[in-house]
């Protein structure tokens, strides 16, 4: 296994892992049309757990992009 793999792996499990942890107030009636917060900002660690989410998205597409030409 290169690094990549390794890179993948660990990325691909943290990033499910802080999507799961991600809390959102919007239920199956508000994405069918229903009442809902529609305006609303991320704040403290909800912001931090997004922005971390985006990194490893990044890092995992990065790695699956390079494990592919290296190979």
């Amino acid at each position: 296994m290169s690094i990549f793999d390794y890179l993948i792996l660990i990325s691909m499990s943290l990033m499910t892992l802080l999507i799961l942890v991600q809390t959102r107030g919007a239920s199956l009636g508000a994405g069918l049309g229903g009442a809902g917060e529609v305006n609303t900002t991320r704040r403290g660690t909800d912001k931090t757990i997004f922005q971390l989410t985006i990194i490893c998205a990044l890092v995992f597409s990065l790695s699956l992009i390079l494990s592919v030409i290296v190979k």
